[in-house]
């Protein structure tokens, strides 16, 4: 599903002129079977978010190739990869990323709108999404009258209403309590052995590294090693 080969990246910071280059990546090679749940962890600063938005292709990578689901996707322009997301990848972040303005519904709703599905269709697939996390009685709710674990559902409804075969999550449980985290965590376990879903997970916290079939250490952006769980 994901094949990241020899992926280095250094940031470039200060001024023209003045400039000082930063190493984040260092020949990072690694790859994520189908159907598998692979968690990456590291310290703060050790470059696994840079690694997951090179991935997600927010950020182009100095070196080396990504593949997704046998295409290379590192050479993509933006908007190319702007359109394979939308149609391949679903996202989880750790501040859900909802906008405030609209009701669960109309979050859950808007990949579809990007896509050109019609309203009647985008209802159905939006509401059998919701009811999916449990959530289709709150649809009218906005993401202030929900609770934080009832904004992660929504993020992972809106994730998952495009039915996409890889969710890339960013420190998903970041803003949550021990025990939403524990449900989040099940969920997430019970969608990749339900559906078959594959998650590439970004995380610091021990507890959902360890809801992995393989965990990925990453320090001084190196692959330290990957260990079976």
């Amino acid at each position: 599903m994901i094949e990241v080969k020899s992926i280095s990246h250094a940031f470039e910071i200060g001024k023209k002129g003045q400039k000082n280059i930063i190493p984040v990546l260092e020949d990072i090679s690694f790859s994520v079977k189908k159907g598998e749940i692979v968690t990456i962890v590291g310290r703060s600063g050790s470059g696994k978010s840079t690694l997951l938005n090179i991935i997600s292709g927010f950020i182009k990578p100095n070196k080396g190739e990504v593949w997704i689901d046998q295409v290379m996707v590192s050479d993509f322009n933006e908007a190319q990869f702007a359109d394979f997301r939308l149609q391949n990848l679903g996202f989880i972040f750790q501040n859900f990323q909802l906008i405030p303005s609209m009701t669960a519904f109309q979050n859950v709703e808007l990949p579809l709108v990007f896509k050109g599905i019609n309203e009647e269709e985008r209802k159905r697939q939006a509401e059998e999404t919701l009811n999916k996390v449990g959530l289709l009685e709150y649809k009218d709710h906005y993401p202030s009258e929900l609770s934080g674990g009832q904004q992660q559902r929504v993020s992972i409804a809106r994730a998952l209403v495009v039915n996409p075969p890889l969710i890339l999550a960013d420190e998903p449980s970041g803003s949550l309590d021990s025990e939403t985290e524990t449900d989040l965590l099940r969920f997430i376990k019970e969608l990749n052995q339900d559906l078959g879903i594959t998650f590439l997970i970004i995380t610091h916290d021990e507890k959902v590294a360890n809801i992995g079939h393989r965990t990925i250490e990453i320090a001084d952006g190196k692959v330290l090693e990957g260990v079976l769980i």
